[in-house]
Formats: structure tokens, C-alpha cells, sequence
């Protein structure tokens, strides 16, 4: 058999663990075998009805052609008004960069901004992607634990001080975040923007889950504090609060230049996002505020209803402020764990380990209650809570 020459960029990068959960599950029920499936990070609804006429007016329309490479004037234009009502005066339409999907907007970034030997800090636990995509751009890795503080930053800062310094590059914060749906308070944030502007590094601020909160709680976004406007690189997208996760759009937003340089990256790529796409987005954002709130008061409910099943059964949870995931305590071996809860009681999660954070599985409540009950009845028959 042939050998391959496959570069060190690809061969220090593991796959993703999200994905391989989920193919495994997929497997599974190929084979007749009903799993529930709480590893995936994707809501269970229906994209709203007005997003996808809005799509489907768009190519009656002949809006299939290439657009502009940084996305359709309107739909930056829509960007730029939400990112002012979140309070990120500094960005214009020229400081946008539309993408197919959040993740191709983080690509982008990374690609752009760092290189062999620079340093990233992520916060864990962290999203698989981040330290995939560091470790492809070349970048080392230092990482903070935030596990030990209920997953909140504001206990870790004195840690993330002691982390960081005038070697770093970049800092990744995600709020609400993936995996642990911790929200940062403020004092989290301003104290973040210190350390920034003390030892001048950037920071990409992954917003993707700021319409999914909580308890009246509202996200700030890390761009708006005072001396992080140009040096903030803000990230969202629109498949967790719109239910578009196939329709594969995103952006992000940052000074010119930076917008610019990521264009080239862009342009060799990707090219554009999908052209009716984009239309679809530009509905999303002005037109489907009631939609998004019935979605978060679905996850709102869901979360009660784990936090309280679980508790009732001596399980000590986190409670999330934020995107519809928990973390859940198991075993040392959560990789284990996360084994057998999906080959004997067929219950799909994913391993802490692989957000660097042992000893959890993340569960995801995207799914209905009847189901989460199911889950959790299947992990109590086989001792797994």
C-alpha cells in the first residue's frame, strides 16, 4: 500500500470528538437501534417559517449567483445595526466578513492572525475547534481551567493573569459558551480587557450563543467594554439562534485591515457564503425576534427540568446560564464513560477530555423532555448516574 506524506499541520490535530459521537450514533440506529441522541450541538427545531420563505423568495428571485466576497451589502448592513444594539458602535459593513457558517468565520481568524510559535490561551473547557484550529495555524497552546469555579471565569482571573503575558497572541473567550453554557459576568470580562490592554494581545469573542440565555440575563459583548474596540474580533453566527445549522452562515467582525488580510483567505476558499442564503439571513435578523424567544424558553424549561432530575438523584450540576449544554460529572474515565453510555444504554454524549476538561460528559438538551427523561432513565438502569 502506498504511503502518504501527510503534513505535521493535520497530524497534530485529532478529530473532531463532537463528530465522532455523533457518527457513532448514526451507526447505531442504521442498525434499528433507538439512541438518544444528546451529544449534538444543534437545535431540534424547524429553521422559522418566515427564514425560509425568505430563502426560497430569494432564489425565485435568481439570487444564485456569486456575490460580493464579503458578503451582500444588506445583509452586512443588518449585521452592523445588530452588532450597534449590542452596544459594538466601532464596526461598520466594511467591518464585516459574512462566512459559510461560524466555524469558516473562526477558520479565517486563526488563519490570519497566528503562526508557527504563537501563543493561544483558551479557557477551559474550551470547544474542540479552538485548539484544532490553533494547532493547524501553528500556534502553541496554553489553557486555563475554569472547571473548578462552576465554569465561571470571574474565580480563574487571578489564574489567566498568571497565564498570560507579553508572549500571547491571543485569547479565545466564548459567553455563553460551548460546552459548560456558563455566562461571564462583567467583572470576568473587564478584567479580561486589563489583561488585554497590559500585555497587548488580541481577543476572539465567540458570541454564537448571545440570543440563548437565561434567567432575564443578557450577554455583554467583550467588544463594547472601553479599549477593546480595536482589538476585540467578534464571532457569531446564525445556527444555534435561528435553527440554521444546514444553512451554514456566519461572520465576523474586526478592524478594516484585519477584514482585509482575512479576505484573501476568504477569497482562495470559500469565495462567498451562498447567495439566497444570505437573503434568508437578513430575514432572521430583523424579522424573527418571537421565534427565537419560543426556542429560548423551550432550552430554558429543558435546562430546569435536567437540573432538577439530576439533583433529585444526588448529582451535583452546574446550572447553565446560557446555549443548551451542561456539564455533566462522571467518572475519572469520562471517555469510558461516554462509552458506555452509548453502547449499553444507548445514550449519546460527549467526553469532557475532549474539551480538555476530564471527568464530565457534556450533554446537549436540544431534544424534547420526553426524551431527556428517556436518557436519563436508560443512564440510571445501567449505574451510570
Amino acid at each position: 500500500m502506498t504511503e502518504y506524506d501527510i503534513t505535521d499541520r493535520v497530524e497534530r490535530v485529532s478529530p473532531s470528538a463532537t463528530l465522532a459521537i455523533s457518527n457513532k450514533a448514526a451507526e447505531l440506529e442504521a442498525e434499528g437501534v433507538d439512541v438518544v441522541d444528546l451529544s449534538v450541538g444543534e437545535p431540534d427545531f424547524d429553521t422559522p417559517e418566515n427564514i425560509k420563505d425568505a430563502a426560497k423568495e430569494a432564489l425565485d428571485a435568481g439570487k444564485t449567483g456569486y456575490t460580493n466576497s464579503q458578503g451582500i451589502p444588506e445583509l452586512r448592513e443588518a449585521i452592523t445595526e445588530k452588532l450597534h444594539d449590542d452596544g459594538l458602535d466601532q464596526y461598520g459593513p466594511e467591518n464585516i466578513m459574512v462566512t459559510p457558517g461560524g466555524k469558516q468565520a473562526l477558520f479565517e481568524l486563526f488563519q490570519t492572525l497566528t503562526q508557527e510559535g504563537d501563543e493561544v490561551v483558551l479557557l477551559d473547557p474550551a470547544w474542540v475547534s479552538y485548539e484544532a484550529m490553533a494547532k493547524i495555524a501553528g500556534a502553541d497552546l496554553k489553557r486555563v481551567d475554569t472547571a473548578a469555579h462552576d465554569f465561571q471565569l470571574e474565580p480563574a482571573l487571578d489564574e489567566l493573569a498568571e497565564t498570560v503575558s507579553e508572549e500571547t497572541d491571543l485569547l479565545v473567550v466564548n459567553s455563553p459558551g460551548n460546552p459548560h453554557g456558563a455566562m461571564y459576568s462583567d467583572a470576568a470580562l473587564e478584567g479580561v480587557r486589563d489583561l488585554a490592554v497590559e500585555h497587548d494581545f488580541l481577543v476572539i469573542s465567540d458570541e454564537i450563543y448571545d440570543e440563548i440565555t437565561y434567567d432575564g440575563a443578557e450577554q455583554t459583548s467583550l467588544g463594547s467594554l472601553d479599549g477593546m474596540d480595536d482589538r476585540t474580533l467578534t464571532l457569531n453566527g446564525f445556527s444555534k439562534a435561528y435553527a440554521m445549522t444546514g444553512w451554514r452562515l456566519g461572520y465576523f467582525a474586526a478592524p478594516e485591515d484585519i477584514v482585509d488580510q482575512a479576505g484573501k483567505v476568504h477569497g482562495h476558499s470559500v469565495s462567498c457564503a451562498t447567495n439566497f442564503v444570505q437573503h434568508a439571513g437578513i430575514e432572521a435578523l430583523q424579522n424573527t425576534d418571537e421565534a427565537v424567544a419560543e426556542m429560548r424558553d423551550a432550552f430554558e424549561s429543558r435546562r430546569d427540568f435536567l437540573v432538577e432530575e439530576f439533583e433529585s438523584r444526588g448529582v451535583d450540576i452546574s446550572t447553565p446560564q446560557g446555549a443548551f449544554y451542561m456539564m455533566l460529572p462522571v467518572a475519572d474515565d469520562d471517555q469510558a464513560w461516554c462509552d458506555d453510555a452509548i453502547s449499553n444504554a444507548h445514550v449519546a454524549t460527549v467526553p469532557g477530555s475532549a474539551f480538555g476538561t476530564p471527568g464530565y460528559a457534556r450533554i446537549s438538551y436540544a431534544n424534547s423532555k420526553e426524551r431527556l427523561q428517556e436518557a436519563i432513565d436508560r443512564l440510571e438502569a445501567e449505574d451510570l448516574l
